[in-house]
C-alpha cells in the first residue's frame, strides 16, 4: 500500500520513526516533509501536499503528525476528497476507516509516543471500509452543502 507521511517540527520525530518502521513493514511511504527539523516550519506546508497527492489517487491512505495532532487534522479536511481525524486510541484508529471510510490519520506527536503511534498506524492502515449502506448514507449526507442542512 502507498501511504504519504508529513509532518511540522511538532511530529517530526514520530514522523521519522514511523516511516522507519512501517518502510521495514513492505509499506511504501512517501515522504511529504519535513525532511529536516525545524522549529518554525508550518503544518500546512506538508500536510496539504499529502492531502492533496491523496485526493489525486497518488496515494492510498496518509498519516500526518504535528503538536497536538488538531492542526494537522483541520488543514488536510480542508481538501475535497480527504476525510482525516485526529486518532489516540486503537478503536477510533480502526472504526475511523470501516464506518467513516477515514483516509488520513491525524496523530500529535507531542501527545504520544512511538509504540502507539506506531499500534495506531497499523490498526488505521490495516482496516477496510465495511460499505455498510448506513455509512456510505451518511458520508453521502457529509459530502453535500452545509446549505441541504441549515437552508
Amino acid at each position: 500500500m502507498k501511504i504519504g507521511i508529513a509532518s511540522d517540527h511538532g511530529g517530526f520525530e514520530i514522523k521519522k520513526l514511523l516511516k522507519e518502521r512501517l518502510g521495514n513493514m513492505n509499506y511504501e511511504i512517501i515522504d511529504f516533509g519535513n525532511d529536516h527539523l525545524d522549529p518554525n516550519d508550518d503544518y500546512p506546508d506538508f500536510v496539504i501536499p499529502m492531502a492533496n497527492a491523496l485526493s489525486k489517487g497518488k496515494i492510498k491512505r496518509g498519516i500526518a503528525v504535528c503538536g497536538s495532532g488538531v492542526g494537522a487534522s483541520i488543514a488536510a479536511n480542508k481538501v475535497p476528497g480527504v476525510r482525516a481525524a485526529l486518532i489516540e486510541n486503537y478503536f477510533a484508529a480502526h472504526q475511523g476507516v470501516e464506518d467513516d471510510d477515514m483516509n488520513i490519520m491525524c496523530l500529535g506527536g507531542r501527545v504520544i509516543g512511538i509504540e502507539l503511534a506506531t499500534e495506531l498506524a497499523l490498526a488505521f492502515l490495516r482496516a477496510t471500509f465495511s460499505g455498510a449502506e448506513r455509512h456510505r448514507r451518511r458520508l453521502q449526507k457529509i459530502q453535500q452543502p452545509v446549505t441541504h442542512f441549515f437552508g
